[in-house]
């Protein structure tokens, strides 16, 4: 029988809701407990029927667009799971023996869980891991609101390259050389020169590659796509491969539209071919094929785009002043903190504040909010539910998503000897839940890591390090206020929980609860 609950659930559904699993989760399939904690499905009910259609039960491409809060809890408990031998994990990137200089993956480590790097808070898709994919290490950054990031970088790509042809065209039609600003939300990205022959002078771009491409994703800001990271670090971290057949095909120059919308053309993007060459392939010679198949990817994918942003904590007077310091002393020259997004493909937001009569844990509570709408395809399957694609103000992100020199303190050694010297401004949503601080740790509180600024941003440095102590103890006050959640903890619209409950707090302090939102809440994830 097929239910549809509404974003308030009913008290009984709130009563009944027990406290939900930490992260890295168990199989309780394959490790059955009292409680009944864990996964509920095995690894092949969660690859279903494979991709499919929207017209294949069970099948991926179904469930994201005919139940996608399924879709996004599915890919939540992929993220958490913990892979076995059975399921492919191992060895390490060539089992640790190779030329460190050209393989950087033999230094990432082997996990058997996404949130082995990515868990803290508990339950989230958060941070805490350390790789040696770097002599001085690289933190693994908390992903948060990562799917916003994708598209906001995105959506200022396309506008940069949009610049760069219609400056090659007006070079055509004149005959004679044209330079161009290159701008996009604000943000100042440079200039080019473009040639009535169409080559490009790009020796003037600023914090992004020749190609215009804003890369997001590590913090030298390697890779543009959610499927591009999930794939690279499933094979780099766990040594599970999987062969996306969306990653094979832009990578052969072909363009493809993922699950999740994203568009990869590989004759504009270089895009790094998956690890299997097929589902038959064993690249790494343990013995099993298909370890990760393209339904699994398909919603890990789908989770990341539609997960949580970060919250914010408790704001006062004094907060708020700090906040006006931050502006005022130039931070947000390069951390931005508010960035308009034209279309936005998640199915939901997430806003989680500061509410001390309703946050059970942690003084904070969430509020879903739905961003799509229901089409009936009369095809006698459940409705399609497709994002409504609307405009959205990613509020308190603080980043321009450009890279910069931020002077030696930041510079990084690589094991071949060269320095990076440049890195994309890391986004201050979140950061009051992140120490220690740096891509690589090194920092051990948010004065610190201020302090630690230099080159691009000396001059902003030193005006933090003038200010009085009160003014300075006030940005901090405020960087305390961009906190992340654990969302199995938080209570919500979803999940209120109730404070009378029988074991209460253990029970009955409220979640941010997705299966009320499946077409069919009874069956569990």
């Amino acid at each position: 029988m097929r239910h549809r609950l509404g974003w308030r659930v009913v008290a009984t559904f709130a009563l009944a809701a027990a406290a939900a699993a930490a992260a890295q989760t168990v199989d309780r399939t394959l490790a059955p407990n009292t409680l009944q904690e864990g996964i509920a499905k095995t690894l092949a009910e969660q690859a279903g029927a494979g991709r499919g259609d929207w017209a294949t039960p069970y099948s991926s491409s179904y469930i994201i667009h005919r139940d996608p809060f399924r879709a996004i809890r599915r890919g939540r408990q992929l993220f958490q799971r913990k892979f076995t031998f059975a399921d492919g994990a191992g060895p390490l990137t060539g089992d640790g023996r190779g030329d460190l200089d050209r393989t950087l993956a033999l230094g990432a480590g082997l996990a058997d869980s996404c949130a082995a790097c990515h868990g803290r808070p508990r339950g989230s898709a958060g941070a805490g891991g350390v790789v040696a994919t770097r002599p001085d290490s690289r933190d693994a950054p908390h992903l948060f609101g990562v799917g916003l990031k994708e598209m906001l970088a995105d959506e200022i790509t396309a506008d940069l390259r949009a610049i760069r042809a219609q400056a090659l065209a007006d070079a055509r039609a004149s005959g004679v050389p044209v330079r161009r600003a290159l701008a996009s939300k604000g943000i100042a990205y440079g200039s080019l020169l473009a040639h009535p022959d169409g080559r490009v002078d790009a020796s003037r771009v600023e914090g992004v590659d020749a190609d215009l491409r804003v890369r997001p994703f590590f913090a030298h800001g390697g890779k543009f796509s959610l499927r591009e990271f999930i794939v690279g670090a499933l094979n780099d971290e766990m040594g599970l491969q999987a062969a996306d057949p969306d990653l094979a095909a832009a990578s052969a120059g072909g363009r493809v539209v993922s699950p999740s919308g994203l568009v990869l053309d590989g004759a504009l993007d270089a895009i790094v071919a998956p690890p299997a060459a097929s589902p038959a392939d064993d690249p790494d010679r343990d013995g099993l094929a298909n370890e990760v198949p393209e339904s699994l990817v398909d919603f890990l994918e789908f989770y990341l785009l539609n997960y949580f942003k970060p919250a914010t904590y408790r704001s006062t007077q004094a907060t708020e002043r700090g906040r006006a310091h931050l502006q005022r002393i130039g931070c947000t020259s390069c951390h931005v903190a508010d960035l308009p997004l034209r279309e936005d493909r998640r199915v939901a937001d997430v806003e989680t504040r500061y509410d001390p009569q309703r946050g059970h844990f942690n003084g904070l509570f969430a509020t879903a909010v739905p961003l799509f709408d229901e089409v009936d395809d009369r095809s006698g399957h459940p409705p399609l539910r497709r994002a409504k694609r609307g405009a959205f103000v990613v509020r308190d992100f603080y980043s321009d998503l450009k890279r910069h020199d931020l002077g030696p303190a930041f510079h990084e050694r690589d094991y071949d000897g060269t320095i990076r010297r440049e890195f994309v401004t890391a986004a201050l949503w979140g950061v009051a839940t992140t120490a220690p601080y740096g891509h690589d740790g090194r920092s051990i509180n948010l004065r610190e890591v201020i302090l630690r600024h230099g080159g691009e941003a000396q001059r902003a440095r030193d005006a933090f390090a003038r200010l009085p102590e009160v003014q300075k103890g006030e940005i901090l006050d405020f960087l305390a206020t961009l906190v992340l959640f654990p969302p199995d903890d938080t209570a919500s619209n979803l999940n209120p929980g109730d404070r009378g409950a029988a074991g209460y707090p253990q029970y009955g302090h409220g979640s941010i609860r997705l299966p009320a939102l499946f077409n069919d809440p009874s069956d569990p994830e």
